[in-house]
This record gives structure tokens, sequence and C-alpha cells, in this order.
């Protein structure tokens, strides 16, 4: 694994934990993790599970006891670190976004594609399809329990940036991150709705807004901004968006609305999905990771309402090898059942899914976002 920050803890959190519970055709051995300061890695190692730590992740490519790398780094090292790992006939799992540009992306694709061919596989790491509730909804939708999807709506809304002393961390600067809310959040919505309802984003037309444009510059000590331990700070420009909103048009006839934003003050995780079809709707939300909603338009006027599906059942995605009917899961799972599919994959020579080709076609849906940023209309007084 190359990184060992806030992904780091949740892949490796899900690499120790996936053999212990689900059945499959292969064992995931904690080889070595990989970052840039020796120390902090090698204090990673220890707390997180991996038996080495070293500071190139280009030895670990070079080793003939890995198969798997494993990227959870910022977004300006994916397509470098992906590509070699392909060629040098490694499988590899790439945190989402899956680049930081569209051409950055379709390198990796093509990567893929080359190593494909010789039975080398690759996934992006979108874990929120690996909620058991969202697959439940993906089943329904595509069961045609509502019908033809006429209207689908997102959000993804955080607050961690309210304040303007919080430091110019490298999510908020364009070069390591690629784009802020939008690629951060945005990406995981625009994956969940196509995911769910099986229809591409065909057209959008958005806005984006930086709202505090300057922030202190951290410490690089503590990670915190200096005026928070000296005094006035200097400060740097931010390069990414806080907020952005977007409208879309999918292939399959639906219309979408999107909103990610990281300046929802009271809001910590707050993603929500709903889908709108001609028998009957479906919504999801985060906070309440275990249910869905459900309403069934097929149903007698008097009867009809939204219901609660407690998604706990064994038969439900992923549950029964996790614990007896209404005893909840957590965010981690996802990430566990995330392995436990990559693993599979690999082991059985299929491909996994989202693959690098999925992947880039939310890259395409997020720079045409950004793009179509420029075209905003006054109207006029």
């Amino acid at each position: 694994m190359v990184g060992y920050a806030f992904m780091g803890a949740a892949h490796s959190q899900a690499w120790r934990t996936v053999n212990r519970v689900f059945d499959l055709p292969a064992r995931a051995s904690m080889v070595a993790v990989c970052g840039r300061d020796a120390a902090r890695v090698a204090e990673a190692a220890a707390r997180l599970g991996w038996a080495e730590a070293v500071t190139d992740w280009r030895e670990l490519i070079a080793r003939d006891d890995i198969d798997v790398i494993d990227v959870c780094t910022p977004g300006d090292s994916h397509a470098e670190i992906a590509i070699a790992a392909l060629e040098a006939g490694k499988h590899v799992l790439c945190e989402k976004p899956l680049a930081n540009t569209v051409d950055e992306a379709r390198a990796m694709v093509a990567a893929a594609a080359k190593a494909r061919a010789a039975g080398v596989r690759s996934a992006c790491g979108f874990n929120y399809r690996r909620v058991p509730a969202v697959s439940l909804m993906r089943n329904m939708v595509a069961a045609g329990r509502l019908g033809a999807i006429r209207h689908v709506r997102a959000v993804y809304l955080q607050d961690w940036i309210v304040d303007p002393s919080f430091p110019l961390v490298w999510r908020l600067q364009k070069e390591k991150a690629g784009s802020g809310a939008l690629g951060d959040i945005g990406a995981h919505i625009i994956d969940l709705t196509q995911f769910v309802t099986g229809q591409r984003i065909t057209g959008v037309s958005g806005l984006t807004e930086t709202f505090i444009k300057e922030r202190p510059l951290p410490s690089s000590s503590t990670g915190l901004s200096a005026s928070a331990t000296s005094g006035p700070a200097a400060t740097g420009e931010v390069t990414v968006d806080d907020a952005a909103l977007f409208i879309a048009r999918l292939d399959g006839g639906a219309v979408a609305t999107y909103e990610a934003t990281r300046f929802a003050t009271g809001r910590k995780n707050g993603l929500r999905v709903e889908v709108n079809g001609e028998h009957g709707s479906l919504a999801f939300d985060l906070e309440r990771l275990n249910e869905l909603e459900f309403f069934d338009a097929t149903r007698p006027a008097a009867e009809q309402g939204w219901s609660r599906i407690l998604v706990t059942e064994g038969e439900h995605p992923y549950l029964g090898a996790w614990w007896p009917p209404g005893h909840i899961i957590g965010y981690e799972h996802s990430f566990t059942h995330e392995m436990r599919d990559f693993i599979e994959a690999v082991a059985t020579g299929a491909d996994p899914t989202p693959s690098f080709e999925d992947a880039l076609q939310v890259q395409l849906v997020l720079d045409a976002v950004a793009r179509s940023d420029s075209s905003w209309i006054s109207v006029a007084s």
C-alpha cells in the first residue's frame, strides 16, 4: 500500500479483516506500506498491521513477493504509481478520483487495458458502492421496482473547512488534489447515482465557488496553521472549489441534480441519493447507513407511504457474512466489501469493478462540470 493517512487506515482495516470474515479463493498478506517519512511510515506500519515500511514506492513495484499495489496517495501521484505498477505486472487498486486530469485518467485506462490482456487486473475504489443498502437499491432498480427512472437527486454535504483559520492542507491545492469538493466528494455521488440507476451522465451544467480564497499555511510539524501556535501566519491561495452544484441528463432519459460542498455548516458526512421512478422511489442516506427508504406507488392509495427497509438480513448484499438480523454495520465495512470483491475477482481472473474505464467516465463528468462553470449567464436587471 502506498500512503497511510485517512484512506490508508481505512484500507488497512479492510485488508486485516476481509479474510477473517469472508471465505475467499485467496488470502491477503499485508507485506509492506510506503510513505515518504521513514519514522512516520514505520509507526504506521506497526499500528496498521503491515509487516514492513519503505519510503520509495518503486521498491514495492520491483519486489517479487508483492502481487497487488493499493494506491492511497493524493491524486497527483495516482497515474505515475498505477501505470508503473501495471507495467510491472502488479494488480492495482486505486483510490478515487482516478486522477487529477482527464489526460492522466486516459493514460491509466490505456495501461489497464494493456495489462488486462496479460491477466493483470485493476479497479478504482468507490467504496460507497459496497454499502449493502446501496447495493440493494441498485438491485431493486434493476429489477424494475421503480419502472422508468425520471429524476435523480444527490447531495454530499460536509463542513470541515468552514473555519477560515483552517490551514491550507493538500486537499485545498489544485496541483495535488485536482479539484476540491467537486472531485473529492462530488465524484462519489456521480459514481453512486450511475451505479444505482445503470444510466450514465451525458450532459451537465454547473457552477463552482471558492468562499475562502486564502488560508494559513500549515505548520510542517503539526499540520495546524502557524497562527494557532505563533501568532499571525503566512497564507496561501486556495486553488480548488469549496462547493460545486450541477444539473445533468442521463442516457436513459432521467434528469438529475447534484450538490457537493464543504460549507454546509452542521453537516459532517451528509451523503443522500434519491431516485424517483414511474412506479415508486428509493432513497439512501449515509448517516442512516443500514436503512433504505422505499415508496411503492403501485400499492392502493390508502396504503401508500414511505417505508423503511432495515438492511441487515442475511439475504441482503454482503450481510450473510456478518451479524444476525438487526445488528448493524458501519462505514468501515464498505472497504472490507471492496477488498472482498477485489480479491475474488483477481483470484478468479475476472475484471473487478468499478474499472478504470468506469472511473474515467466519472473524471469526464468532473471535467465537464468544471468547464461548464465558465458559461454562467447573468440575469438582466
